[in-house]
């Protein structure tokens, strides 16, 4: 991953830090590719939401190219995905794509290519061979890799292109930014965006089906009090803490405060027998 530029058209800004939806840039793109087997982030380093591997360009600044060839000093992968750290879309779905396209196929690399048609050669995955063939060409040629734009590698290469102008969104500018953190507000992407941010401030890495905690919320809400709805899923969270801490125990969990709240509720709209009053047994 490649997070060390200038972010001119920021006027200099730490875009890799800039925050949309409550987490980094550069935190955002390592959470799409969680399932790597070796991260390496070419920057200076910095604190993020899981452990990666740090290299840096010589001289430092020295291009895209030089930052490249740095990343890949530090892996002995036969496929890489080579991204920017400014991709607020990007999701393992995306990442998992272009990998899949690489390997059945013949080509040298898969790109994705954004709403305007334009190759996103920073939103890629390779086959390293062929990346470090093409450098090695380049730097025999010019003596260094220093300054040379990413277009000198990628017209070498043989490439199949992806269009996705979704997850090829790049923030270049702050008004890059401010469509990207209007967008994650939308209805259909705010829950999913809130939950992945609360997560990395955790900590946390667990997959569950919020579906049953939302359910699981209303019913203490409908059936109890409103403000049973948050301290009912806090306990279940809790609860499953206390067991093996995984999905499944959360599923069961809930399933039981669920069923209590519902027994609950119909307690509550029952009729009364006869002679029932309010210290009846």
């Amino acid at each position: 991953m490649l997070a060390g530029g200038a972010a001119r058209r920021l006027g200099g800004a730490d875009k890799p830090g800039v925050r949309v939806g409550g987490r980094a840039l550069l935190d955002r793109v390592l959470g799409a590719c969680a399932d790597a087997r070796t991260t390496v982030v070419v920057a200076d380093p910095r604190p993020t939401a899981r452990p990666v591997r740090w290299a840096r360009e010589e001289p430092a600044g020295a291009g895209p190219l030089a930052a490249l060839d740095a990343g890949l000093r530090r892996t002995t992968a036969e496929h890489v995905v080579v991204l920017s750290a400014d991709l607020p879309f990007l999701e393992e779905a995306s990442v998992r794509r272009l990998l899949s396209a690489l390997r059945t196929g013949a080509a040298d690399g898969v790109l994705l290519t954004d709403a305007d048609g334009r190759d996103q050669p920073l939103v890629a995955a390779y086959r390293t061979h062929a990346l470090r063939r093409e450098l090695a060409a380049l730097a025999g040629a010019h003596g260094a890799l220093t300054g040379l734009p990413l277009r000198r590698l990628t017209a070498a290469l043989d490439l199949t292109r992806v269009p996705d102008p979704v997850a090829s969104f790049d923030c270049d500018t702050w008004d890059d930014i401010a469509t990207a953190r209007a967008r994650i507000r939308e209805h259909g992407h705010v829950l999913d965006e809130w939950i992945s941010a609360v997560k990395d401030e955790l900590g946390i890495d667990l997959d569950v089906d919020t579906g049953v905690l939302l359910d699981l919320a209303r019913d203490a809400a409908h059936g109890v009090a409103r403000p049973a709805a948050p301290l009912t899923t806090f306990l279940v969270g809790y609860a499953a803490a206390q067991g093996n801490g995984g999905p499944e125990a959360v599923a069961e969990a809930a399933r039981k405060a669920a069923a209590l709240a519902l027994r609950w509720a119909e307690e509550d709209t029952a009729e009364a027998g006869p002679g029932a009053g309010p210290d009846a047994g």
